[in-house]
């Protein structure tokens, strides 16, 4: 492999000539303090960090970022921190997934503006990951993928408690009657207790799995605990190993290949990823010029065992855990003759090459493939009358009898309005209804919130009940679980025929036949098509304009239309004047 010299830097067209705008550009690195020598014919080496004071995810990341730039100089480089838009998923409302495209589109432009000639992304709470990875794929310069890591068990009077799936538990207990105040704010206060992104395998997980899987990260990055000291080493190892990869001009189209989408999707659907995987996923492997779809995701869940004894979708075990068993690339070991061990990595080697020596150290939190958690992966995809372009339940997260159900729909069009039924211990429902909620999705939520996550009626919860069939255009937590059909696609805010039910129409589940219908004969339904009336738009200005008017749909992978690889050209290197 060639490797640059120093006048082959990205950042010598802004450094390098002797002319009158290099000269502009050193005497304002002069004003910040650095002499040339601390500068010139050396990598410029990104550090895009996606800390703030409210992302408690990422809390951690003002140390890491230090232990990142030691690294880049220890080996040669220059590095910049770049503060990036925090989209964290616990405050950013209505959903960080309104902004998930706005650090893609940030991140690539900064990367593109700026003299810099690779980058270390910093980010892990749900869609940082897809957003930083989306838009350094589009730019193009060589980086790496530098994971949040998990936060430490949940612990509350001698139970380990899990981020999300325990809140929904405990909230039903507590609707019941069943939970005092002490209590509630004993778990309130111990369920997330150190920096780090959720503890089960929740989108953070999952989607900083997919980058390591695809081979963006150090090997087994993704699953260090955020406050281990293994954190921070691996950081100074970004550091050090981004500064290489300039030099061996390894950029993100070697590595993000067909092979790579597809170990990815493999491996997220042996550890039983979030629901919100199907997404991001699509969205990063078409920036990459990959085009999946829902069908290839569900044929590779159909034959790919959960073997992450993790929660939700596996019983008992934290994140915490899966590192100590040997994490990811444990996992991934088992499951090494079913990818392609020829992908590159960030490493410079081939993934297979990564996982010498990767062994499990305890068989029931990463499982054989002969003794899975379930024996098909995590997510299907339905398709059917009610979504045509498709819709995705997690089913070993969810109680059996449900996976062929047949029942009367109650709708309701907004939150707000579900929220005010299923609190009232009145309300006329049964366990075989099916509850639905729409105008949430993509344009009508907006922004796809993780809304489907449907609370279980007050009424039923108190006769002992604690799942039913629930059906939405939102999206889901990954830290959740139960019989919950999402992202229906195409949504209802634009007509989809979602927007067609009524209450009392019954809906069938068939989830080994993959179909998902409202039994309502065509004739009625082109009734209601005609009579459908579309709602109001939800943005007159600003950035939910263009969000509203750009977004794909959830089987496109909500991305904005102009972003995708194959919309046109990219705009290429800046001109310098």
């Amino acid at each position: 492999m060639s490797r640059k010299t120093p006048g082959d830097l990205r950042s010598a067209r802004w450094f390098a000539p002797d002319d009158l705008r290099s000269f502009g550009h050193r005497s304002r690195m002069m004003q910040l303090g650095y002499s040339e020598q601390d500068f010139r014919d050396k990598p410029v080496i990104g550090v895009l960090n996606t800390w703030s004071e409210l992302n408690t995810c990422h809390s951690h990341f003002r140390e890491r970022v230090q232990d990142v730039k030691r690294g880049v100089t220890q080996a040669g480089g220059f590095a910049v921190e770049m503060p990036s838009l925090s989209v964290d998923e616990s405050f950013t409302k209505p959903t960080s997934m309104l902004y998930r495209n706005m650090l893609a589109m940030e991140t690539e432009e900064m990367i593109r503006s700026h003299p810099l000639d690779g980058v270390v992304l910093m980010g892990g709470c749900d869609k940082t990951t897809p957003g930083l990875v989306m838009g350094a794929l589009s730019a193009g310069v060589p980086m790496i993928y530098l994971p949040a890591g998990p936060m430490l068990r949940g612990n509350y009077a001698g139970k380990y408690l899990g981020s999300g799936s325990d809140a929904w538990k405990y909230w039903d207990e507590r609707r019941a009657g069943a939970i005092s105040d002490v209590e509630w704010q004993g778990i309130q206060g111990g369920i997330a207790r150190s920096a780090g992104t959720c503890m089960t395998m929740g989108t953070a997980s999952t989607m900083t799995a997919i980058a390591d899987a695809m081979g963006l990260t150090l090997p087994g990055a993704s699953s260090i605990p955020a406050v281990d000291a293994n954190h921070q080493r691996m950081s100074a190892d970004c550091g050090r190993r981004i500064v290489e990869m300039v030099w061996e001009d390894l950029t993100p189209d070697q590595i993000v290949t067909a092979a790579a989408v597809r170990n990815a999707a493999i491996v997220a659907m042996a550890t039983g990823c979030s629901t919100n995987a199907v997404v991001h996923l699509i969205a990063m492997a078409r920036r990459a010029g990959v085009p999946l779809t829902l069908d290839d995701l569900d044929a590779l869940g159909r034959v790919t065992p959960l073997i992450a004894n993790v929660r939700p979708a596996g019983s008992t075990y934290l994140m915490e855990d899966f590192y100590y068993a040997g994490g990811l690339r444990a996992l991934m070991k088992q499951l090494e003759d079913r990818l392609d061990g020829t992908a590159l990595t960030v490493t410079g080697k081939t993934m297979s090459e990564n996982l010498q020596g990767a062994r499990v150290y305890n068989d029931d939190v990463i499982r054989p493939l002969t003794n899975p958690v379930y024996h098909e992966g995590s997510l299907a995809v339905l398709r059917g009358n009610l979504c045509p372009d498709g819709a995705v339940i997690k089913p070993a997260a969810c109680d059996p009898r449900f996976h062929v159900h047949q029942g009367p729909a109650l709708v309701f069009d907004s939150y707000p309005e579900m929220k005010a039924a299923i609190d009232d211990e009145t309300l006329d429902v049964t366990p075989d209804h099916v509850l639905v909620l729409r105008n949430a999705g993509p344009q009508g939520g907006p922004g796809f919130p993780e809304w489907g996550m449907l609370p279980i009626p007050k009424a039923l919860i108190k006769q002992g009940h604690r799942d039913m069939l629930r059906l939405s255009d939102a999206r889901m937590s990954g830290t959740s679980y139960g019989a919950c059909v999402l992202h229906v696609a195409p949504e209802s805010w634009i007509g989809g025929p979602l927007a067609l039910l009524k209450t009392g129409d019954i809906i069938r589940l068939d989830l080994p036949n993959r179909r998902l219908d409202m039994l309502v004969d065509e004739a009625e339904l082109a009734q209601r098509r005609a009579a459908w009336v579309a709602p109001a738009p939800r943005f007159e200005r600003g950035y939910g304009y263009m969000f509203s008017r750009h977004v794909t749909q959830a089987d496109q992978g909500c991305d904005f239309d102009f972003l995708q690889s194959d919309f046109g050209r990219s705009a290429g290197e800046p001109d310098i004047h």
